[in-house]
């Protein structure tokens, strides 16, 4: 039989069998809907726990063992010599110190802040880093220029948005953008402690000038130049020749781990918290999405299941249809094509009407969640992320569901005798 003419009676077969037929497709779009829109959401809150802790693949963090046998006795240092050696590891591309500031150091401010008098005081933890960490986050050189010049801070770009969403909001300050703040200056008192309530011999106060905003700073600490934390560092009699940390970066992600070995055996450590935190928020986001997306598969191997019945019932209704078809000549195998083109066409259509549920149901969330719910860090414009892939893959379990559905009703179809089914009819 011509696919033409199997086109026009699988048609006019879906037609005359539309309320069924609609009911299975329904329940198709049911599932597929959900499995979409559990996908859609589980890489949306993906994005967001990599914005939250944007952690790379290709980085790690060498400390001091806090315990240990070799810092016990003080033969494990990150000194220059140290340095040296993580460079040479085989993988490594580029390694970048880190120094902490080893003083007490507050921050006081009272004046106008863009529009709004403020009376603020803070206790300021310093981190000395290399100026090509940053590459061009820093809008303002960032460069150690010497004793009584403004000291040039890098922060993260979350404390931004902490400020924006939790700090402005609960104060009345007004909502700022990092293009206002860069070149921003506020005073520094070097040696005083506001926690600890004690100010060291020789405190002196300094300024800090904004430079920029970069996701490489660390979140807690202002992070200064290396060469500037150096300074202060020494003038307050402190170690200014050990390292606090080292940020290695390897030229491809797939040698990290031989990296880590190599580290590991010359007696250092690494601190992954963050890497660890963000692994563990991002295992409970895909086991979550993971039991939704069972539930979801479990919705649309029931419509699979609808669908055999209500074929079955078609083929009890239309068996002398298919006798007659069988006795002008129908084989089995077209027999069986049009039973399973009316199958497609009913998951086809039911996968299509799941995309679309699935998008809706994010537009909704979407829009209550942006009215309904306060300002709150990193709050995302859209809780989804759906993907061309997305489409792709409801639509074929759709067309796999109805087609597995309709399978042995299609069989059976294509089993009858024509001659038995003539008569019974």
């Amino acid at each position: 039989m011509r696919p033409a003419r199997l086109w026009k009676l699988a048609n006019a077969n879906l037609s005359r069998e539309l309320g069924a037929l609609a009911v299975s497709a329904g329940g198709v779009a049911l599932g597929i809907g959900c499995l979409v829109f559990f996908l859609a959401l589980g890489r949306g809150l993906q994005r967001v726990v990599r914005d939250v802790f944007p952690v790379s693949a290709r980085e790690l963090e060498v400390v001091v063992p806090q315990v240990g046998v070799g810092s016990l006795f003080g033969e494990v240092h990150l000194d220059d010599a140290a340095l040296a050696r993580l460079r040479q590891i085989p993988g490594v591309s580029e390694a970048f110190p880190r120094l902490a500031l080893r003083v007490p150091a507050v921050t006081r401010y009272h004046g106008l802040f863009f529009g709004r008098e403020i009376h603020m005081g803070l206790e300021v933890l310093g981190i000395g880093v290399s100026p090509e960490l940053f590459g061009t986050d820093a809008r303002l050189p960032f460069a150690d220029a010497g004793e009584g010049a403004p000291i040039p801070v890098v922060v993260n770009r979350r404390l931004l948005e902490i400020y924006n969403k939790v700090f402005a909001p609960q104060r009345g300050l007004p909502q700022l953008t990092d293009s206002m703040l860069v070149g921003f200056q506020f005073p520094i008192e070097l040696g005083r402690s506001y926690v600890a309530a004690k100010t060291l011999p020789g405190t002196y106060e300094a300024a800090l000038r904004l430079a920029g905003f970069s996701d490489r700073a660390p979140l807690a600490g202002l992070s200064m130049p290396i060469e500037t934390i150096r300074r202060i560092n020494q003038r307050f009699g402190q170690d200014a020749t050990g390292y606090s940390s080292v940020l290695l970066r390897a030229q491809r992600s797939e040698q990290v781990g031989e990296i880590a070995a190599s580290v590991k055996r010359m007696g250092f450590d690494l601190d992954e918290s963050e890497r660890n935190r963000a692994l563990q928020i991002g295992a409970a986001v895909e086991l979550v999405t993971l039991a939704l997306s069972l539930l979801a598969a479990l919705i649309t191997a029931l419509a699979a299941v609808n669908i055999a019945q209500a074929f079955h019932a078609e083929v009890r209704e239309r068996t002398r249809e298919i006798g007659v078809m069988r006795a002008v000549g129908a084989t089995r195998g077209d027999v069986a094509t049009l039973i399973l083109a009316e199958a497609a066409v009913t998951g086809l259509i039911g996968g299509a009407l799941g995309v679309l549920l699935a998008r809706l149901g994010g537009f909704l969330v979407d829009r209550v969640a942006h009215k309904g719910l306060p300002e709150f860090p990193f709050k995302p414009d859209s809780f989804f992320d759906f993907h061309p892939g997305h489409v792709l893959l409801g639509v074929a379990i759709a067309l796999a569901a109805a087609l597995a559905g309709a399978f042995f009703p299609a069989r059976s179809a294509a089993a009858l005798d024509p001659a038995r089914a003539l008569t019974e009819s």
